[in-house]
Parts: structure tokens; C-alpha cells; sequence
């Protein structure tokens, strides 16, 4: 009994010892995430203007001297063409040159921590616009929603493409010819009156062939039991514009409404769109716009040149009437934003207007989530309940300088927003 007692104490021990150990592992893994996600993977510096940082993090830094001036409290020692900086006090950078450099954080000094991209880049400004426009793309390629059941001309129940197609698969060529639109995907399938076909699919960027036998559906007609779409058109906002025309609208890509993925675009085309109506954003439900869109030559605002995770892009043919006086804002980078009072910019009222919002958190490294918020506007929380479907783009202001656009809400909570930092849409 009493070894069976001494057996029991050592197997207690050494949970204890182990539940400690795991726990001081964890620790330091969760620490050295949470420092590793408090400095941005790449810094901006505007040439020749002083840039103000303030990690507090107990990291040295190495940066390269050539160019590069250091100004603040602390003295920074300068190693032959090394300049190494103590991350845990205030210090300001300034470039005279534009170019890359690398900045080389380590923790205590001693363990390696990440490498940061300096960019020293030249000054922008651009007009935050905050107004709605009607956005239509056209795939490239027929895209794969799904699968379904068929009737064959036999009365039997058939899925030809079953586990052969996935959703999200884009149709290019039937037998080795260019599909151009569903249209004509219906007819190259007939006329190869049922005999199988090869269908040449982009699946996540991989270019596969796969072999389909269409069923017969009634005379002349044969089927492979896929639903397709080739366009999208929506609405949402249009973000800034520049001195030479270009644009950058919603902050994050346009995809498919069924799938969920990014939809890869042959073309696409801008136009002016009004609000017709607002769903109001719920607890579970985040409230959308509702637009009208004209497909007419006069209502064309330009061309949709790009579809990337941050946004959509192109170039102006005209500049709407309602995205105010063209005025020039400087860029704020991602040193530049504070948490506490911001402003979005948007027309949900059928107005253009500055609403106040909270920024709480900033999340450096994000994509297009960086910047969380929180409405405080009172106008807008009785017109929308917050962010709602359709002010993706509404550009973010703080201290007269463009920092973000909004991109995402809280699907539980309306009142919270997430926001892409505006040099991640320049960056595009």
C-alpha cells in the first residue's frame, strides 16, 4: 500500500512538473506571437518627413546608416554602417532618399525575431470619395456553382458531374475549345450530342481535364448537371481616387455570393448606382444596401481592371458627381493611426457625410481586417445599426489624413467594423 501510495505521489509530481513546464512553454509562444504581431511586416516612410515610433517592446533593432537619420530620446549606436536602435523607447526615422531597407529585430539582443521591410516611398494624396457605385465583372471562364440531378429523356434521375467538378471550378474549354460565356457552354455540349466530353478546368490556379458523358434531356438537348454563372454585378463603395485617374473601391475582392471565392475576372466595368433601400443591421443579421444599377453608356463611371484580396482598381472615365469637392487628403501609414475618435465617409443617407467612429484595435500585419472599430455616430446607429452590406470602401479619416476603408462587419454585433489599411490598398 505504502508503495503503492509512494508510486501515486511521483505520477502527481510529475503531472505538476509537466502542467508547469507546458505551461511556461506556452507562455513563451504566445509571447513571442504577441510581440512578432505588435511590428508591421513592412514600414512605410515618407521620403524626407519624420516618422514616429513607439513599440515598447524589449527588442533590439539593426538598420542599415546609409540614408537613414534617427532623432528622439535615445542615442542610437552607430557600428561601422550599422545603426542598432532599443525598441523598447520612442525613436522617429527620417529618409532622405527613397528605397528599401531592412530593419533586424531581436529579443534581449540575442534571439532573432523577424526582419521588417522599410519602404521609403514618396508622398501621396488622393480624394476619399465614400459614394456608391454598381459594380459588373465578367468571369474568366464559366464558373462551377454546383452540381445537381437531371432528367434524362430515359425518366431516370441522373448527376453526371457528381464528384467530378468542385463549386468554385472555372469551365475554359470544352474539348479542347474556348468557352466564352455559359451560352455558349450549353451549345458546345450539344453539339457533342453525348458523346463524353473533356472539360479543361481551372481549380485553384491548377489547369485539369476531366472527362463528362452529358445526359440526353429531350431531343437535341443534353445536359452535364452543373449550375453556372459567367457575371456578378453588385453594389458597394467607391474609396479614393488619384491625380491620374486611377481608383480603389471595397477593400476587399469581389466573390461569388454561392461559393464564397474570389472570382477571377476577364472584364468589368464602373457605373454610378443610387441607394434604393437599407436593411438595418440586426444581431445576426448585418443589414445590407440595396441598389439600382442603369448598364447604360452615360452612367458608366470607367473600367474594373482588377480583383485582388484588397480591393478592386482601374481607371476613371469621369469622376461621380456626388463624391464631393475634390479635395486632396495626405495618406496616414500605419504608424500614423491612433486608437479613440475616427471618421467614416459614406452616402447611405443619400448624403454625402463624416460619421464618428471608435478605432479599439489595430492589427498590423492584417490583410484587410487591420483596423477594428466601433460606431459611435448616432445618426448612422439609428439609420443602419452600424456597418452594414454595401459601405465596404466608405473611407476611414483620422486627423485629416486618409488611414483605411471599411471591409467587413460583425456578423453577431453591427456596431463593430473591420477596416483595411489605406497603404495595403495603395500597395495593391
Amino acid at each position: 500500500m505504502n508503495k503503492h501510495k509512494k508510486n501515486k505521489n511521483r505520477y502527481q509530481k510529475w503531472i505538476a512538473w509537466a502542467s508547469l513546464a507546458a505551461g511556461i512553454c506556452w507562455g513563451i509562444i504566445f509571447s513571442y506571437s504577441a510581440i512578432d504581431e505588435s511590428i508591421p511586416d513592412t514600414i512605410r516612410l515618407v521620403q524626407g518627413e519624420e516618422e514616429h515610433f513607439d513599440f515598447d517592446l524589449p527588442l533590439t533593432g539593426e538598420l542599415q546608416q546609409e540614408g537613414m537619420e534617427v532623432f528622439g530620446n535615445q542615442s542610437p549606436v552607430i557600428d561601422k554602417e550599422k545603426i542598432k536602435l532599443d525598441l523598447n523607447q520612442s525613436f522617429s526615422l527620417k529618409s532622405k532618399k527613397q528605397g528599401k531597407y531592412v530593419l533586424s529585430c531581436k529579443l534581449f539582443g540575442i534571439f532573432q525575431m523577424k526582419e521588417v521591410s522599410l519602404e521609403v516611398v514618396d508622398e501621396e494624396q488622393i480624394v476619399p470619395c465614400g459614394v456608391p457605385v454598381g459594380i459588373y465583372v465578367q468571369t474568366d471562364g464559366v464558373l462551377i456553382i454546383g452540381t445537381g440531378t437531371v432528367t434524362g429523356n430515359d425518366g431516370m434521375s441522373h448527376e453526371p458531374a457528381a464528384n467530378l467538378v468542385k463549386s468554385g471550378d472555372y469551365v475554359k474549354t470544352v474539348n479542347d475549345q474556348v468557352v466564352e460565356n455559359k451560352e455558349d457552354l450549353i451549345d458546345k455540349i450539344n453539339q457533342c450530342q453525348g458523346e463524353p466530353v473533356i472539360l479543361g478546368i481551372l481549380r485553384d490556379e491548377e489547369y485539369i481535364y476531366l472527362k463528362v458523358e452529358p445526359v440526353k434531356t429531350e431531343e437535341e438537348e443534353y445536359k452535364l448537371g452543373i449550375w453556372v454563372r459567367d457575371d456578378l454585378a453588385g453594389v458597394g463603395t467607391l474609396t479614393f481616387y488619384n491625380n491620374q485617374g486611377g481608383y480603389g473601391a471595397l477593400g476587399h475582392p469581389v466573390s461569388d455570393i454561392d461559393t464564397g471565392i474570389k472570382v477571377s475576372m476577364a472584364e468589368g466595368t464602373l457605373y454610378e448606382a443610387e441607394i434604393a433601400g437599407i436593411t438595418k443591421g440586426e444581431k445576426g443579421n448585418p443589414g445590407e444596401i440595396s441598389g439600382v444599377i442603369t448598364y447604360l453608356d452615360q452612367f458608366k463611371l470607367g473600367i474594373v481592371e482588377e480583383n485582388t484580396n484588397t480591393g478592386i482598381y482601374g481607371k476613371l472615365e469621369r469622376v461621380p458627381e456626388q463624391s464631393g469637392d475634390n479635395v486632396y487628403f495626405p495618406i496616414g501609414l500605419k504608424q500614423d493611426i491612433e486608437k479613440g475618435e475616427a471618421t467614416i465617409i459614406s452616402s447611405v443617407s443619400g448624403e454625402r457625410k463624416e460619421y464618428t467612429i471608435t478605432i479599439t484595435n489595430l492589427d498590423y500585419n492584417s490583410e484587410n481586417k487591420g483596423i477594428l472599430f466601433q460606431v459611435t455616430d448616432p445618426e448612422l446607429l439609428e439609420l443602419t445599426g452600424g456597418v452594414i452590406q454595401g459601405m465596404s470602401g466608405s473611407p476611414i479619416i483620422q486627423n485629416g489624413k486618409v488611414i483605411g476603408a471599411v471591409t467587413h462587419v460583425f456578423v453577431q454585433d453591427s456596431t463593430k467594423g473591420y477596416g483595411i489599411f489605406i497603404e495595403n490598398m495603395l500597395d495593391h
